[in-house]
């Protein structure tokens, strides 16, 4: 072990001794276990995605049995990602973390959420390999407002643990845009219609889109349209939660 590899750990052993780590949503302290990132009771309030669900985009079906079916809207207009990972549903402790993250102010949880991403998609089996991670970007507007880009925290986290890089201006969001919130898929396509622009081609490349929540999917749409025109190989999504449709 080297000199400085020594005095991090000590110092590290330091800080945790006086200022030991604390769960980021209930704020209980955690367990000596430093994979963690959040307790085990936070942990627990993650609902995964089980089946029925579409095996395209991941939309959970209200059934609580059945078959994995590709969803009316991946019929329909079959989307132009690859596929889709996310760590659970937008449900309990992760909305609530979500909604910490992105509305709160509290950019701290990008690590735990990054790296419960990290592992969600880790742990699929599925073989896709990015050579770039792409957040989806906010407009300069709302970046000013809330201050950082909750993707482009949680798409770093996933840079710095697979050594990829993270052009966060590669894909910029052209115009402000109402928030989605609210809004029929219709009205969601149509309001990013345009909306996304390149700052550069691309050649090939295969891209992780990283966004924090996915509803109707339509910006992973045209995010993921605006990249392959630009040149990208292919298109896979990661988020953080896949939200139900109600009343589908």
């Amino acid at each position: 072990m080297s000199l400085f590899e020594y005095l991090r750990q000590e110092l590290t052993g330091l800080i945790e001794l006086f200022f030991p780590p604390a769960c980021p949503l209930c704020g209980v302290l955690l367990p000596p276990e430093k994979s963690l990132a959040l307790c085990p009771s936070c942990l627990q309030g993650i609902r995964p995605l089980s089946s029925p669900y579409c095996p395209r985009c991941l939309l959970p079906y209200p059934a609580e049995e059945g078959q994995d079916h590709r969803c009316q809207a991946c019929i329909l207009e079959p989307p132009p990602f690859a596929e889709v990972s996310s760590v659970g549903l937008y449900e309990d402790s992760l909305r609530q973390a979500v909604h910490q993250f992105k509305y709160r102010g509290d950019f701290s949880l990008d690590r735990p959420l990054g790296g419960l991403l990290a592992t969600a998609l880790e742990t699929t089996g599925r073989d896709f390999l990015p050579d770039l991670i792409v957040p989806v970007p906010l407009h300069l507007s709302r970046l000013r407002q809330r201050g950082y880009n909750q993707s482009l925290l949680l798409a770093r986290v996933l840079g710095r643990r697979w050594r990829k890089p993270v052009p966060g201006r590669l894909l910029v969001r052209l115009r402000p845009t109402p928030t989605q919130q609210g809004l029929k898929a219709v009205q969601r396509r149509l309001n990013l219609k345009g909306a996304f622009g390149m700052r550069s081609a691309l050649a090939g490349q295969k891209v992780l889109l990283i966004d924090d929540v996915m509803t109707t999917g339509a910006t992973a749409r045209e995010c993921s349209r605006t990249l392959l025109a630009a040149g990208a190989g292919e298109v896979a999504v990661a988020v953080i939660g896949r939200a139900r449709l109600h009343g589908y």
